[in-house]
């Protein structure tokens, strides 16, 4: 029998909000597994990591300096089996990016792979990460999920490239993720492979989501294959 699983991603704004705010919210979606962008990633980067994870009542499986502020948390039934990171060339005058990966099971389940990353904000720089990143995806061992910040709304460049990793989770409801004081547009996505079955998916906007980020967190509950 299928297994389930609860994903979220989460952009958390470099925690310049109420840190309190955000941890209620991630501890009200008791996920299994949640990809943060704009974690910790410079000064004392691990203790700030493990602090954020411990404020959601979960632990840090990779992430941070290495990927350059994406952070995969995860709760203590997954098991994190592999874990490694890939950074983007730098390209002159702009921030330096990258993504997180772990192979991971849960009880009764086959292992997959958790991805997250945050793609640039240039419009030119942009689709040369996401083409950097999908054959990173492509040649996981596993059925692979991915939580990104596209920085970008679906139909664009880089979200047509990352379409050939699975499926966009949020299509059939597709709700703006930013920003969180006036939404307007979808940039937060899950794309997941085919073998992993949909639940269902949302765009969380409960309270407190305005006070904890300028993104709302996107949640997935997936159904993985047996063992």
């Amino acid at each position: 029998m299928a297994v389930p699983l609860r994903i979220v991603s989460y952009n958390v704004h470099s925690l310049r909000d109420d840190l309190d705010a955000l941890a209620s919210v991630v501890r009200s979606l008791s996920p299994d597994v949640i990809v943060v962008q704009e974690a910790p990633r410079r000064w004392r980067w691990r203790s700030k990591c493990a602090a954020l994870a411990h404020s959601f009542g979960m632990y840090v499986a990779v992430g941070g300096l290495p990927s350059l502020g994406n952070l995969i948390v995860t709760s203590l039934r997954v098991r994190v089996l592999e874990s490694w990171c890939l950074q983007y060339p730098l390209t002159k005058g702009r921030h330096m990016r990258g993504a997180a990966f772990a192979r991971c099971e849960v009880p009764g389940a086959a292992p997959f792979v958790v991805a997250g990353s945050h793609l640039s904000t240039d419009d030119t720089e942009r689709p040369t990460q996401a083409a950097l990143l999908t054959p990173a995806l492509l040649s996981c061992s596993a059925p692979t999920v991915l939580a990104i910040d596209l920085n970008e709304t679906p139909g664009g460049p880089s979200y047509r490239i990352l379409t050939a990793i699975g499926t966009d989770l949020g299509a059939t409801s597709p709700e703006p993720t930013f920003p969180a004081a006036g939404p307007d547009r979808r940039i937060d996505f899950l794309f997941a492979h085919p073998s992993l079955s949909l639940q269902s998916f949302r765009v969380h906007t409960a309270e407190p989501t305005v006070a904890a980020s300028d993104h709302f967190p996107i949640v997935a509950d997936l159904l993985l294959p047996s063992a």
